[in-house]
This record gives C-alpha cells, structure tokens and sequence, in this order.
C-alpha cells in the first residue's frame, strides 16, 4: 500500500541521470561561450595570458567552450548527487 508520508521515487538509469547533467551544462556553456566571446578576443586573451605560444583565434573559441562545459557539468553534477534521497544505514529513520 502506498504510504503518503513516503512517496516511492523511481530511480532514474545511469543513461537518464548522465543525460539530466550533460544536456544542461552543455546549454550552459554555449550561451556561457556566446556571451563572454562576445566581449573578449581569445587572440588579445592568448596575448595577455600566454604570450610565448600561438593558438588560432578557433582553438581558443574551442579551449573556452570545453573549460565552460567541465565548469557547468561539475556544476550541474553537483546539483544532481545533493539531490539524491539518501540511503539510511542500518534502517534508523531520518532525522525530523
């Protein structure tokens, strides 16, 4: 019988929960990528932070979509593992 003061969760596939995370932070860094290479050059980036390498102007748009991506997937992953209900040890009831 169900119990309305523990509704059953179904627990979502490994496949489901890595899409819940990849998707969003992947949309993040995008629209992230757009904004912020809207106002910065990564050639004038690349000439203040590294003066002594040459990187095309496209391997910097790349270099700061992937940085932007891992910064919002670790984002977004960190929102889904403190959203997991968490499994009692040894059967003692959460704390009210």
């Amino acid at each position: 019988m169900n119990d309305p003061d523990n509704p059953v969760r179904p627990r979502l596939l490994p496949v489901q929960r890595l899409g819940a995370v990849l998707w969003p932070s992947f949309f993040l860094a995008a629209v992230g990528s757009v904004l912020f290479f809207a106002f910065v050059d990564p050639l004038e980036l690349q000439r203040i932070s590294f003066p002594g390498h040459a990187i095309s102007r496209e391997f910097g748009y790349s270099i700061g979509f992937l940085l932007a991506w891992l910064g919002a997937f670790l984002g977004c992953g960190t929102t889904a593992l403190l959203l997991n209900p968490p499994d009692h040890l040894d059967g003692e009831p959460p704390l009210e």
